[in-house]
């Protein structure tokens, strides 16, 4: 029996894959990168209304079902509710799958709760730095992660993608080196995944982001650094 895949297309993000060298290129890829789970979490919801034959849409997926029907058909005694049945099966196996998909390609970064980030503040450790992504009247305000350092997302996008010594010169301190593991916070989630992806894309793989970020670290009672 040949199996019928969803169409990549609608779980996908319309980001190309190519070298950002410029501010404005930096931030159209951070603007894909946050309406990518709306975008597919929408095109899900829409085939999940429709009839099961309905949502398999490609002529491949089609021709599958057809193999099926011509298959069964030849069985005696089988109805066209146990043929229902049985497309509404191989449709919940596909969406089953390609959900699994989506889920590891929205979190392509090792995800922190508020105890392992609560356990790097308290024993810092050179390989791994903790990014506090929020801008600089954010921290004043609030105060920040301790031994997290600022490197603000919507500002200064580019950060991942300048050279070294650019960075220093506007940071005042070295930027993590690629091998480190990097862990991203924000204020409720959304920006630190945006800036884990753009440093993924600028060439950091060992990327982590903490979810919960400021709001959770606060409400938990997470020591504050001023």
């Amino acid at each position: 029996m040949s199996s019928s895949r969803l169409p990549p297309s609608l779980m996908k993000a319309a980001v190309q894959a190519t070298p950002l060298t410029t501010s404005a290129a930096v931030t159209s890829r951070t603007g894909a990168v946050l309406r990518r789970s709306s975008a597919a979490a929408a095109a899900v919801s829409q085939r999940a209304t429709l009839p099961p034959a309905a949502r398999f849409s490609t002529i491949s997926q089609r021709q599958s079902l057809e193999q099926l029907r011509q298959r069964f058909s030849s069985i005696p005694g089988i109805s066209q509710r146990q043929w229902q049945q049985l497309q509404q099966r191989v449709y919940s196996t596909e969406l089953e799958t390609k959900q699994e998909e989506q889920a590891k390609e929205e979190r392509p970064h090792k995800v922190y709760d508020f105890e392992a980030v609560k356990k790097l503040a308290e024993a810092p450790d050179r390989k791994t730095i903790i990014v506090d992504v929020r801008e600089p009247n954010e921290l004043q305000e609030t105060g920040r992660i301790p031994g997290a350092i600022n490197i603000p997302i919507k500002s200064a996008p580019d950060s991942f993608h300048i050279s070294d010594e650019e960075f220093e010169d506007r940071y005042g301190y070295p930027r993590p080196p690629r091998d480190a593991e990097v862990v991203f916070y924000c204020r409720a989630g959304v920006r630190c995944k945006a800036a884990a992806d753009l440093a993924k894309d600028a060439g950091w793989t060992n990327t982590g982001e903490y979810p919960g970020s400021w709001l959770e670290w606060f409400e938990k009672g997470g020591k504050v650094q001023r």
